[in-house]
């Protein structure tokens, strides 16, 4: 557990230090999350960073179970007045170890995939923690579409990693590099450009 969190509290720092240097105006650049600016995105961070479990459920059936209404609500809290502010406010949270009723490694995916929303379009590179990557992959492959997750994509594919040894998955083959690999089952369609073999096929289709 405590291996969970230094990951993510690292990851954490790391964004705060990307985004110091980013003026204002770029934090308007859309993300990689359809309808979010660079800016929502953060927010949502920092909603996420502040959710404990009971507060979750709450605001959960305040949306009424609507989870794309839970998110927006979030990051609107979460959301400064300014680029400054929300960054300020990520500061704040960035040593927090609560969240909402997840597996601990749905912390992973959060600051590694939104990372990647973030600084992709922003024209930034991270180079990740192979663990949190890899960590990321094996959870989003256990876990069902209806939760986020890939487990019935992953069931048809097999997805093999280029830069570490690391192969998971049954099916016709899909490699290139596990951040990429992370990306494409986590729905980030700009990634698919990155990898190659005979499954990408079928995991483009989804």
């Amino acid at each position: 557990m405590n291996d969970v969190w230094s990951i993510v509290h690292g990851e954490r720092a790391a964004l705060i230090d990307d985004l110091a240097r980013v003026d204002g105006q770029r934090w308007e650049t859309p993300s990689l999350c359809a309808g979010w600016t660079v800016h929502d995105v953060v927010a949502h961070l920092i909603d996420s960073a502040r959710t404990t479990r009971l507060g979750f459920v709450a605001s959960l059936v305040r949306a009424r179970f609507d989870f794309d209404r839970l998110n927006a609500r979030g990051m609107a809290r979460a959301r400064g007045a300014s680029p400054r502010e929300t960054l300020d406010r990520l500061r704040q949270v960035a040593s927090r170890t609560s969240g909402p009723p997840a597996p601990l490694d749905s912390r992973l995916v959060e600051e590694v995939v939104h990372g990647e929303d973030i600084r992709r379009p922003l024209g930034l590179t991270r180079a990740y923690p192979t663990e949190a990557v890899v960590r990321s992959i094996q959870l989003q492959a256990r876990t069902p579409a209806s939760f986020g997750g890939a487990k019935e994509l992953v069931a048809k594919v097999r997805l093999t990693a280029t830069d570490t040894d690391f192969s998971i998955g049954e099916g016709p083959e899909v490699n290139g590099q596990a951040l990429s690999l992370l990306l494409a089952i986590a729905g980030r369609r700009v990634a698919l450009d990155e990898l190659h073999g005979p499954g990408l096929t079928e995991l483009a289709a989804k």
